[in-house]
């Protein structure tokens, strides 16, 4: 595994390493988590009122402040179709770089679907299938949480909806029919279907959709269908972000193989799943055992819920249905330009990530859409992958600390997350190369 003469090193664990337990910050962190509210009467929330829409074993993770929660053996078996995932030593950026900086980053685009939603997407369906659940709702912003659990849906037998936004219905037809493959049925947001649907569609015809409204009409469907849906989704939620840990778990493990440890973990960020995912177990090794790891979260200027946006308390939907939480938000009735980061375009970030934030445990910065595609283009160019426009903003984050090395003729370990391939996102490359962005 020499690092000699800039030769691609890959750090690579055994099925028999993939982790035994999901993480929780909540029980490290110094600062205390907010309560959640109910969205109609303003009260701290109940796990009777969320039963309408999530399995009770998903409800008590969410609530927990269990340092480790057991991961189901049925559970990690689906894992073993994709992890571990590799870390690789980005030896030819660096060489283009011209930096003294070593850039590590971890593969999630190796599973089925193509992302690290498969992480929790496989986790949700399996509690759900186990809870009775006949079939799921959900929305999707790019459509890689979409086609995640369409795929963990057709592994436990439930049929799936899901409410893609209509931008990236439009933009990226090939993950709409990824998640048809998989047996999902898909529509574009917002639709007829719903009253919320309707109700943005009366004001706002030509609406190009949002997370936030795709949410709305699937706790709609969900929780008027009597018990015989239950809702999924695929970030801002803690038992989401608990399930991605996965990820930094088996990075410590690869970084202790590299000889290396982090000055700085990297990951995008819009809902918040990904970088918690990487950025968690490093902050438990930062809170326990001393280590001085910076974590930086990267979003689209076009949705800078961190950088920009007010920490306060508000609804997780366009419609005011999902529960309210303290977050920071740029209003719930924010609706984004038309990025082709489809999956950062979230009005709001996961409480956990903003009690983190605000409290000073981790970093954040917003990068511009084309400096991104840039820095994709970069990395194809020398590490040879196609990266999904969303984690392309952690590929910005790494070359610019990189480049910030180089300048302080710095030595920096620099480790980031690329949470997804962007095989079916090449209409967005399109867009950038004839420079229509």
């Amino acid at each position: 595994m020499s690092n000699n003469n800039h030769q691609i090193t890959r750090f690579l664990l055994k099925e028999s390493d993939i982790p035994q337990y999901w993480y929780n910050i909540y029980a490290d962190s110094p600062a205390a988590p907010s309560p959640v509210l109910n969205p109609i009467t303003n009260e701290t929330i109940t796990p009777d009122f969320l039963s309408a829409i999530f399995p009770m074993e998903l409800i008590e993770q969410e609530m927990t402040t269990d340092r480790y929660v057991k991961i189901p053996d049925e559970v990690r078996e689906k894992y073993q179709l994709y992890r571990p995932t590799p870390v690789i030593r980005a030896t030819h950026l660096e060489k283009a770089l011209g930096t003294p900086a070593h850039i590590y980053y971890k593969v999630e685009g190796v599973s089925p679907s193509g992302s690290h939603k498969t992480n929790t997407a496989i986790a949700q369906a399996y509690y759900n299938k186990k809870a009775g659940t006949k079939a799921l709702t959900t929305e999707t912003g790019a459509g890689q949480w979409g086609s995640a659990l369409s795929m963990a849906c057709q592994f436990f037998d439930m049929d799936l909806e899901v409410y893609m936004v209509k931008v990236s219905y439009e933009q990226k037809p090939y993950r709409r029919i990824l998640m048809e493959s998989y047996g999902a049925t898909v529509y574009s947001s917002p639709t007829d279907r719903t009253q919320s649907g309707r109700s943005i569609l009366a004001e706002h015809p030509d609406s190009p959709g949002s997370l936030g409204i795709a949410i709305s009409e699937a706790v709609e469907v969900a929780a008027l269908s009597n018990g015989k849906k239950k809702y999924s989704l695929g970030s801002v939620l803690n038992h989401v972000l608990l399930h991605q840990t996965v990820i930094g778990e088996e990075a410590l493990k690869q970084m202790d193989m590299a000889g290396e440890y982090p000055d700085v973990v990297i990951g995008c960020v819009g809902g918040g799943s990904n970088f918690a995912g990487i950025a968690f177990p490093f902050l438990r090794e930062n809170l326990v055992n001393g280590r001085n790891t910076r974590l930086m979260a990267v979003e689209p200027t076009a949705t800078p819920s961190l950088t920009r946006g007010l920490y306060a308390f508000d609804y997780g939907d366009s419609a005011k249905m999902a529960p309210i939480v303290k977050m920071h938000t740029l209003g719930h009735d924010f609706v984004p330009a038309k990025i082709h980061a489809g999956g950062l375009r979230y009005h709001g970030m996961a409480p956990a990530v903003s009690m983190l934030y605000d409290a000073g445990l981790i970093e954040a910065t917003a990068v511009h859409q084309v400096p991104v595609f840039e820095a994709a283009k970069l990395f194809a160019y020398t590490e040879g992958t196609l990266p999904a426009p969303e984690s392309a903003h952690a590929i910005r984050g790494a070359i610019d600390e990189a480049l910030d090395a180089k300048e302080k003729g710095e030595k920096r370990v620099i480790l980031f997350n690329l949470s997804g391939h962007g095989n079916f996102d090449l209409s967005a490359y399109e867009a950038y190369f004839s420079g229509r962005l």
